[in-house]
């Protein structure tokens, strides 16, 4: 091939988006000079791609080869229109190419690693291979550095491009995704929803549904950073006053206090584990024992486990009835003055408590044993046979342990 010299004057600008676009410096004469040969650059890079990124080392057929193929064409072309003018890497329909390049990476579900190392082996192979045309066609080794900042400054652009679009598929998707798990948390705290319904819900919102679960009531003003503190596997939804947070069930007491840890200071009541289809059901339980047992605590309380209020639970969920019961059971003691009434029922809770044994008895009431001995008397001749009754005497406890006297 005969050499022309395309020697160029070379004057370093001081223009700031000239020394951002370095393909303003290359001659136009360059574009011409290296079209015809687009095709055989556009092979070799592909070629070069397989090769030094294991995982696009398969044949480009359908949507992923189209894809891959298109954005080398386009970025080549686009290229080759650059030199000598100011015109930005990528404008309008070109940019999206490299957008959609990014968002194909989220779908794959691959990280952007393998797509910049494409760019680079892609730059890599256009350098070489256009600075071999140009060197043959004469240009001077400032043309060829130029084109060397070029290549490189242009890849850097689609790089941040197909970024750019995957930063916004990974948005857009997290959004669809809460969005989704927002819905099946719904279905699951309302219950009375097929089991397919729930699980097709399930999968399409990629969430793994446990085999038991505990609901958690949380107060509604408490309710930030409350998913990124219970982790992914929680569900969130939101009830007038409150927010309702579907968690898999501890299985060991770490799990257990690792819960307590993140639901300390916001007004948490835990319900009992359940199957998830049974969920309405702990958040019920929940829901019962934060209004039958709200409680004045420390500034930054931990969370009320309902597993742990059971007996509680059961004496304030039918007040009237323990009420009734506690009528008869405790109409013995109504012939007493209040100061000693108080006195002879903390003594017989007291004495079931600690099956009569005094030293217990006295250490607990912070009287002598003499005085539990006197206190007893009196209880036997109060309540008599009603002592000896171990139905008698579960009543009696319970109905104490609900707070009547």
């Amino acid at each position: 091939m005969e050499r022309t010299d395309h020697t160029t004057e070379h004057t370093p600008r001081a223009d700031r988006a000239d020394r951002e676009l370095p393909w303003t410096s290359l001659p136009p004469t360059l574009t011409p000079l290296l079209v015809p040969h687009l095709p055989a650059v556009t092979e070799e890079l592909l070629d070069a791609v397989r090769v030094d990124v294991p995982v696009y080392a398969r044949p480009l057929e359908g949507l992923f080869g189209d894809s891959i193929r298109r954005g080398v064409e386009v970025a080549l072309t686009r290229f080759l229109q650059l030199p000598g003018t100011h015109q930005p890497a990528l404008m309008g329909d070109d940019r999206r190419v490299y957008e959609g390049l990014g968002r194909g990476e989220v779908r794959e579900g691959r990280p952007m690693d393998a797509l910049f190392a494409a760019y680079r082996s892609g730059a890599r192979t256009t350098l070489r291979s256009l600075s071999r045309v140009a060197m043959d066609a004469g240009f001077e080794a400032s043309v060829l550095i130029g084109l060397a900042e070029s290549v490189f400054a242009y890849i850097e652009e689609l790089s941040a491009a197909s970024a750019e679009g995957y930063a916004l598929e990974q948005s857009e998707r997290a959004g669809e995704r809460d969005r989704l798990l927002d819905a099946l948390a719904d279905m699951i705290v309302r219950g009375h929803v097929a089991e397919d319904a729930v699980r097709t819900a399930a999968a399409a919102a990629g969430w793994p549904v446990p085999d038991r679960v505990v609901v958690v009531t949380v107060a509604a003003d408490r309710r930030v950073g409350l998913r990124s503190r219970l982790g992914e596997r929680t569900l969130l939804t939101s009830r007038p006053g409150d927010v309702v947070a579907v968690v898999p069930e501890p299985s060991s007491a770490t799990g257990r206090r690792e819960l307590a840890r993140a639901l300390t200071g916001r007004g948490a009541v835990i319900g009992p584990g359940r199957p998830w289809y049974a969920a309405p059901d702990s958040l019920r339980l929940a829901v019962l024992t934060r209004d039958l047992l709200q409680r004045e605590g420390p500034a930054d309380p931990g969370p009320l486990w309902v597993s742990e209020h059971l007996m509680e639970l059961v004496l304030h969920s039918e007040r009237s009835v323990v009420e009734d019961l506690a009528a008869q059971c405790l109409a013995p003691l109504e012939d007493l003055r209040p100061g000693q009434r108080e006195r002879l029922s903390a003594t017989l809770l007291c004495w079931l408590e600690h099956h009569g044994q005094r030293a217990a008895m006295a250490a607990e009431l912070n009287i002598h044993e003499q005085t539990v001995g006197y206190r007893v008397n009196q209880l036997r001749e109060v309540f008599g046979d009603a002592l000896n009754d171990p139905k008698s005497r579960f009543e009696l406890e319970l109905v104490l342990r609900a707070g009547f006297r």
